[in-house]
């Protein structure tokens, strides 16, 4: 992806390496937030202990603050806020052109540990957004992962995983999250799981829709809409099921599997329509 010397988002808050005390939080997002971090093969329990008012103590991290990289640029920082920036522009346009106004949501980066509106989330809960403070969470360490432990190298696997989560936004705006939300506690827990698989679609569909403008543009290289399939297809639950456990069982899906996220991320690509992104009104194989 050419993303040098463009417009860097305002909206990215650096928390990395600030030393503190984290309190847990709670809300109706903490549920979202469980299903959002197993995205990137985080564990939903961990969110769900870390609210469910246990007697598990608020954890704290200590580390040196404002991180200088040893004085070279800090250059995953630039990426994720230029690809946040073009993430605002597209979505204000989409928003626009449909009589609506788009709220930009805040990065946020962090190290180790953070403390959203959604409660406590460590590292290897992977990237997420917390709809009750509108932000999406990261560390970007995760970026050397999805390269070495899911195999998916490349920026624009990244600029995937960070549209993704821009997606969850857009849903939030729409209200998409608060009904799923709603319809989860009401039905069974495969029911509920179909929810979820459908609501992660939908986000891989944004992602794509996002993309779809991005190469219209010409700002992307040779290989990148390959190495953003490759992402999809990494985190697809039945891949993720058989490297952990050795077997699928398509029942606990909560994301979809390889071939799903896949399509639906190319159909968003394809299209450049967010409205063609109704993965609840669609038949999903």
């Amino acid at each position: 992806m050419q993303w040098r010397n463009r417009r860097q988002s305002q909206n990215v808050e650096d928390q990395r390496g600030m030393g503190r005390a984290l309190p847990v939080g709670g809300g109706i997002g903490t549920i979202v937030l469980a299903l959002v971090v197993y995205f990137m093969g985080g564990d939903p329990r961990v969110v769900l202990d870390q609210n469910s008012g246990g007697s598990a103590p608020s954890p704290s991290i200590s580390r040196q603050a404002n991180p200088q990289n040893n004085g070279q640029p800090d250059e995953a920082k630039q990426f994720v806020s230029v690809v946040l920036a073009d993430t605002e522009d597209v979505w204000s346009e989409l928003f626009r052109q449909r009589g609506g106004r788009y709220r930009n949501p805040k990065l946020v980066l962090f190290s180790g540990q953070v403390r959203s509106a959604c409660g406590v989330a460590g590292a290897s809960a992977g990237p997420f957004y917390c709809p009750d403070d509108e932000k999406l969470y990261i560390d970007l360490a995760f970026f050397r992962e999805i390269k070495t432990r899911f195999g998916a190298p490349g920026n624009f696997a990244q600029a995937y995983v960070l549209a993704h989560e821009v997606g969850h936004h857009v849903q939030n705006q729409l209200g998409t999250l608060e009904k799923v939300q709603n319809l989860q506690s009401r039905v069974s827990k495969a029911q509920s799981n179909q929810l979820s698989v459908r609501l992660e679609l939908q986000a891989d569909y944004y992602a794509g829709v996002w993309a779809h403008y991005a190469k219209k543009r010409g700002d992307l290289d040779p290989g990148d809409i390959e190495e953003a399939l490759g992402a999809a297809s990494a985190v697809g639950d039945d891949r993720l099921q058989r490297e952990t456990q050795g077997y699928a069982v398509p029942d606990s899906f909560t994301h979809g599997s390889s071939q799903q996220r896949v399509e639906w991320f190319g159909r968003g690509l394809q299209s450049g329509d967010p409205q063609g992104g109704n993965t609840f009104g669609a038949e999903v194989r």
